[in-house]
């Protein structure tokens, strides 16, 4: 049984908390949080942009702490599971693998890729794994195209088109201050670079085109630059939309023999085969909107088990992911290609 202590008790610590409720092999035996009320089980006031919101809960049987070094001395603890604010995310993983717990951190890995670096260093030094909970891959459409990309079945990757838009983030004090999250280039366009990166490659070069506002990026589009023979990608990510349609992601991707379509809330996945035929695949997971938490959770809890990093929890890749929307911010400020 791998035993979960959750540091951090807000929208995301609430989310791998319901998350983890249907696990093998696992469980949350422990939470952190400097709030009392929390503690005590009152998460009323929690509440993010999907999902449901917090509301009195039964922490029975779950240890509480206070102070996350309390939470590292517990013995009984064999993964931390961390969810606290993106600023605080290299402190407390380098304490908690110094410490001896294997270590998921929610995404992003860091604000700074030398603290990225850091992180990576001290997980070699531990000896435990480092394991970024980038949660895209889990979602069932972006599976399916990870799976059509990485295995080939409908030819090499010729090129695509990925989207992800919200509107301006309101939901909570924190998420809209860039020095805590990076900005919506980092905060949210992450996820693009994660899968991107995942699935087609880290490209040489980058050149975006986008908008500043408050200091931070909040719209970009970018072409990701993989050289002669290369796919031809791109992906449009910020915060721009109005409150009438919050949120958006999807994907055009083309294949030597299909066609890959999706976008959330208009387009269920559609497969365009050479052939004509038209196909909307049966996807695995349900409507809970905790399914692909879960899912990214226990393959954290497997890879324990097994000594091994999943791939798509990979420390080295969320880096790499970082360094990407890094990179991206500073063409968009120049107007030139940069390279990764």
């Amino acid at each position: 049984m791998v035993r979960i202590g959750i540091a951090g008790v807000g929208f995301m610590g609430m989310i791998h908390y319901l998350g983890a409720r249907k696990l093998q092999g696992a469980k949350v035996t422990a939470i952190c949080s400097r709030d009392p009320k929390k503690l005590a089980g009152d998460w009323r006031s929690i509440q993010g942009n999907f999902g449901p919101r917090g509301e009195m809960m039964d922490l029975s049987g779950v240890k509480k702490y206070e102070q996350l070094e309390a939470l590292l001395a517990d013995p009984d603890i064999d993964l931390v599971d961390i969810c606290n604010p993106t600023q605080q995310h290299p402190e407390t993983a380098i304490k908690a693998l110094g410490a001896g717990k294997h270590v998921l951190v929610e995404k992003s890995i860091a604000l700074d890729p030398a603290d990225a670096d850091a992180m990576l260093a001290a997980a070699k030094k531990a000896g435990k794994l480092l394991m970024v909970a980038h949660v895209l891959p889990f979602f069932p459409e972006f599976a399916f195209a990870a799976e059509a990309i990485r295995g080939g079945t409908h030819g090499k990757l010729i090129g695509g088109h990925f989207k992800r838009v919200i509107s301006r983030p309101d939901w909570s004090s924190e998420i809209g201050d860039p020095a805590k999250t990076g900005g919506p280039a980092i905060d949210l366009h992450i996820h693009d670079t994660h899968f991107i990166g995942l699935a087609c490659g880290v490209p040489g070069k980058v050149f975006s085109t986008g908008h500043v506002a408050d200091g931070a990026v909040d719209y970009l589009t970018t072409q990701y630059l993989y050289g002669p023979g290369g796919p031809s990608v791109t992906c449009s990510s910020g915060a721009v939309a109005m409150k009438g349609r919050p949120f958006v992601h999807g994907y055009e991707i083309y294949l030597e023999k299909a066609t890959l379509v999706y976008e959330s809330g208009t387009c269920p996945l559609t497969v365009l085969h050479a052939d004509g035929k038209v196909e909307q695949p049966k996807l695995a997971g349900g409507d809970d909107a905790t399914t692909a938490f879960t899912a990214e959770i226990q393959a954290a809890v497997d890879g324990i088990q097994q000594g091994k990093e999943p791939d798509l929890l990979s420390g080295k890749l969320a880096r790499d992911a970082l360094v990407m929307c890094h990179r991206e911010c500073e063409s968009v400020r120049t107007g030139q290609a940069v390279a990764v």
